[in-house]
C-alpha cells in the first residue's frame, strides 16, 4: 500500500465522521451550543472544512472550494470570505449558523472531493515539498496533510460529542 491510499483511507474517514456527526439534525440541533462559549455542531463542522479547503487548495495551489464553487454566498456568514474560524471568538462562532445538514455535508463532500484528486496524483517525492516556509522546520507537503487529517478528526469527534450532549438532554 502507497502513503497516498492510506491518506486517501484516513481523509475519507474524516468523511464518514462528517456525516454521521451532521445527518439527522435540524438546523435547532446543528446550530445548538451546548453553554455559550462552546461550538455548535456547525461551527465545528464548518471550520473543519474550511480549514482542509484552504490548507489542501494552499498546498496544491489550488482555489478554495469554497470561493470557486460558491459555497460562500450560499452560506451567507457574517465574516470575511477567507475566514477558516481559526481564532474564533464565542462572538464569531456564534455567526456560523446553518439551515440544514445538506449545506453543511455538501461543502464537506466538495472540498473531499478535491482533496481525493490531489493525494490521488501524489508520488513519494512530492511529500517532501515545502508548502510553508513561516515555519521553523519548513512545513512539507506530507506534514502539512497529515495536520489537517489530525485537526479535522480532532473536530469531527468534538462534533459527534456536541450532537451526543444536544442528544442526551
Amino acid at each position: 500500500m502507497h502513503a497516498k491510499d492510506i491518506l486517501i483511507d484516513a481523509y475519507s474517514r474524516i468523511r464518514e465522521e462528517v456525516h454521521a456527526a451532521v445527518e439527522g439534525l435540524d438546523p435547532g440541533g446543528l446550530n445548538a451550543r451546548p453553554a455559550a462559549d462552546a461550538n455548535s455542531v456547525a461551527w465545528l463542522v464548518w471550520h473543519l472544512t474550511r480549514v482542509q479547503d484552504d490548507h489542501v487548495a494552499d498546498a496544491f495551489g489550488l482555489d478554495q472550494v469554497w470561493l470557486s464553487q460558491g459555497w460562500e454566498k450560499r452560506f451567507g456568514l457574517d465574516l470575511p470570505a477567507r475566514d477558516t474560524g481559526y481564532g474564533h471568538t464565542a462572538a464569531k462562532v456564534a455567526k456560523v449558523r446553518v439551515g440544514s445538514g445538506d449545506l453543511l455535508t455538501g461543502y464537506y463532500d466538495a472540498v473531499h472531493e478535491q482533496t481525493l484528486g490531489c493525494l490521488r496524483r501524489l508520488t513519494a517525492k512530492d511529500y517532501e515539498r515545502i508548502v510553508d516556509e513561516r515555519w521553523d522546520p519548513p512545513v512539507s507537503l506530507g506534514v502539512r496533510l497529515v495536520s489537517v487529517l489530525s485537526d479535522d478528526l480532532q473536530h469531527a469527534g468534538q462534533a459527534a460529542y456536541v450532537r451526543g450532549l444536544l442528544q442526551s438532554v
